[in-house]
C-alpha cells in the first residue's frame, strides 16, 4: 500500500491507496502484529473510499490526474 500501517497510525488519518493495492483488505501485510484483526476485504472502487469494520482504519482511493473525465 501506499502508506502502509507498519507504524501506529492515528484513528482520523486517511491511508491512501491507489488501484495497483487492489483488492484492498484490512489489516495490510505490513502491520505490525499488535493490530492485527481478522483479515477483511473492503469495497472501495464503487465510492473511491472505505472503512474498516474492525478498527476503524479509512482508506482513500487515489485518483489518477492524467485520467480523463
Amino acid at each position: 500500500m501506499s502508506h502502509p500501517r507498519d507504524v501506529k497510525t492515528p484513528l482520523d488519518e486517511t491511508i491512501m491507496i491507489t488501484e495497483a493495492d487492489l483488492p484492498l483488505y484490512c489489516p495490510g501485510p505490513k502491520a505490525p502484529l499488535w493490530s492485527m484483526h481478522p483479515r477483511v476485504y473492503i469495497e472501495i472502487k464503487k465510492e473511491g473510499h472505505g472503512l474498516c469494520p474492525y478498527c476503524s482504519a479509512q482508506y482513500q482511493l487515489e485518483t489518477d490526474p492524467t485520467a480523463s473525465s
